[in-house]
């Protein structure tokens, strides 16, 4: 019983050995069949000055060119808004600055329109906010594009409280715009950008 053992445990490290050696053979490290790719990166182009001035000016010019049709559009289609980053008050007023683009606005939605101007001088105003606050129904509106590209538009907002007319001038090439809204002998400038806008009641 004892020789057969032996004989067998002899087999099987025989065996394991020659495993060991046939797989170590198929393996060979410093040959193996792996192909890399080794990718030099481009190198960059090296604009001048003034190339680089020329190319931040063709951006900026298309920037605003889609700024401006996107602004033309709304106000055929009646549903914009004006966010002024300042206000004149009175025909031959003082500008104001530094004041909340989101509470000073003409908006206008399809028949509907508001006028805000909220500029916290230290009067709390009818609307609490330093300012006035009309809503109204918008009545004979009027758009025209002139020759040099700006965009003229005539309407009235009237309503219980508010009766103005209101001027709004597009200017060519952007999005900025001024708007003036007559009150009787009063009157309101706002300067600031045309945006698409529609309120959740007129979606």
């Amino acid at each position: 019983m004892k020789k057969i053992l032996i004989t067998l445990g002899i087999f099987i490290t025989m065996s394991l050995g020659a495993t060991a050696q046939t797989v170590t053979d198929e393996v060979d490290i410093e040959t193996s069949d792996v192909k890399l790719e080794v990718i030099t990166p481009a190198e960059q182009v090296k604009e001048t000055e003034k190339e680089i001035k020329q190319r931040e000016k063709l951006l900026r010019e298309h920037a605003n060119e889609i700024a401006y049709a996107k602004a033309f559009n709304s106000m055929k289609r009646g549903y914009f808004v004006l966010v002024a980053d300042a206000v004149e008050l009175g025909r031959f007023g003082y500008r104001i600055y530094n004041i909340n683009r989101y509470s000073n606005f003409v908006l206008v939605q399809n028949d509907d329109g508001i006028v805000q101007f909220a500029i916290n001088t230290g009067d709390a105003g009818s609307n609490g906010l330093g300012g006035q606050t009309g809503k109204g129904q918008v009545r004979n509106k009027k758009i025209k594009e002139k020759n040099n590209g700006d965009v003229f538009m005539q309407f009235q907002i009237v309503g219980a409280k508010i009766h103005t007319d209101v001027d709004v001038t597009l200017y060519h090439n952007s999005n900025r715009a001024m708007a003036r809204v007559w009150n009787g002998s009063s009157v309101v400038t706002f300067y600031g950008d045309i945006l698409p806008y529609r309120d959740n009641d007129h979606r």
